[in-house]
């Protein structure tokens, strides 16, 4: 009879156990990225609950080929966040990976909502190389992802852009995913270089909540990620929520700031929402001189200095003669809600030696109709379409491809290598 009962407790005990096992495999489980899921009208995103990793993100600044951001949403502020990342595939098993980095974590700043940012500065990275990671807070795994380093010498390449992705938040999810389309048909994209505007109020933590969890849907089926060059918009101001969600690019009050990719690509990013001239002025002029050199030069800013839509901001004064001076090949421009491509322009006309102005931010927000009566639209493109700028960056040639909602090329635009 004691057999008996030790056989029954065994049995229970051992059931116990299982269930136990099964409930806390679930908890800990990552989530997966179901197609079906994400192509719905519904998408949700990851839950935000406890410190369960969600709203992920890859930032890139200054040196892309070495170091990238690695960035996860949490409910709960954890005691410990963790990326662990290795240049092979792990499944995520968290001893097999070769590397690890801690993430710094705190709360942004909204008075409603308790949410934490975890950010994870990798270093030391090797250039051209895939990276696969998984990011852990307090135990909770997300499911193993995986990005691409910049290449470092003269190499090939291809970038999206495109700026406001705000308001029409159906807009946007259609957005990302065509870039998840493009990211899956065109291997040799590296990352989404944004404009701005990616939100309607830049200190509300509703908007951005919903931003990033749409930003999921960038992410390959096979959980690739795109990483982000980010800008800022007018929508975002001065707020802080910006910099705790993209680990403040650039300095601090400024978030202007150069990104190389090889040795022969140069991407300025600079910030229209403080002072052109002053100490950002001194900063594009400088960076233009010290990379005369480089091959291939564009800028990426938010308010446009040839408009299709609204006046002309700033950037018309302070940036454009420095463009001319030193032969940038293309401004990056957003803001007015519409696509264009203004021709060649130095000195306020027409000239095939000038900088060709491309933009004006189609990620999402409802498109206005341009002003294409406008002088420098002659020999240029306008239409009012939700697009995304393909670039195709080879030695002897620089390829602009703008991109529909649809998938289709609305126009194209090739740069040859200029004497500088």
């Amino acid at each position: 009879m004691k057999r008996l009962n030790d056989t029954r407790v065994a049995l229970i005990t051992g059931g116990v156990v299982i269930v136990l096992a099964a409930v806390i495999g679930a908890w800990m489980a990552p989530p997966a990225l179901e197609a079906d899921e994400r192509d719905s009208a519904t998408f949700t995103g990851t839950r935000l609950v406890g410190t369960l990793p969600a709203q992920w993100r890859v930032i890139w600044t200054e040196d892309p080929a070495h170091e990238a951001t690695l960035s996860w949403t949490t409910a709960g502020l954890p005691d410990s966040s963790v990326v662990y990342y290795d240049t092979e595939a792990r499944g995520g098993e968290l001893a097999m990976y070769r590397h690890k980095a801690e993430a710094a974590t705190g709360r942004y700043t909204d008075k409603d909502w308790k949410l934490h940012y975890n950010h994870a500065l990798l270093t030391d990275l090797k250039p051209a190389t895939t990276y696969w990671f998984v990011m852990v807070s307090d135990g909770r795994l997300s499911r193993e992802f995986h990005f691409v380093t910049a290449p470092e010498g003269d190499a090939e390449f291809k970038l999206l852009y495109g700026g406001d992705s705000r308001s029409d938040r159906g807009g946007r999810q259609t957005m990302n995913r065509r870039m998840r389309a493009l990211l899956e048909e065109d291997p040799e994209i590296l990352a989404l270089v944004h404009g701005g505007d990616y939100v309607s109020d830049g200190d509300d933590m509703d908007d951005w909540v919903e931003w990033l969890t749409d930003h999921e849907l960038t992410v390959t089926s096979d959980g690739r990620m795109l990483p982000l060059v980010p800008a800022r918009g007018n929508h975002e101001a001065d707020g802080e929520q910006y910099d705790e969600i993209f680990n403040t690019p650039g300095d601090k009050g400024g978030n202007f700031y150069a990104t190389t990719i090889g040795d022969e690509f140069l991407l300025i990013n600079l910030n229209t929402n403080i002072s052109h001239g002053g100490n950002q002025a001194d900063f594009l002029e400088t960076v233009l001189r010290d990379n005369k050199g480089a091959r291939w030069q564009l800028a990426n800013y938010h308010r446009p200095a040839y408009p299709a839509v609204k006046k002309p901001g700033s950037a018309l004064e302070h940036w454009v003669p420095l463009f001319e001076k030193y032969d940038l090949d293309v401004a990056l421009e957003s803001d007015g809600h519409t696509l264009k491509r203004t021709c060649a322009i130095r000195g306020g006309k027409p000239d095939a030696t000038g900088v060709v102005y491309v933009g004006e931010g189609g990620l999402g927000v409802k498109q206005r109709t341009p002003d294409d009566e406008r002088w420098y639209f002659e020999g240029g493109v306008t239409a009012s379409t939700l697009h995304v700028q393909k670039l195709t960056v080879k030695k002897d040639s620089l390829l602009i491809e703008s991109i529909t909602d649809e998938g289709a090329v609305k126009d194209t635009w090739t740069g040859k290598p200029r004497k500088r």
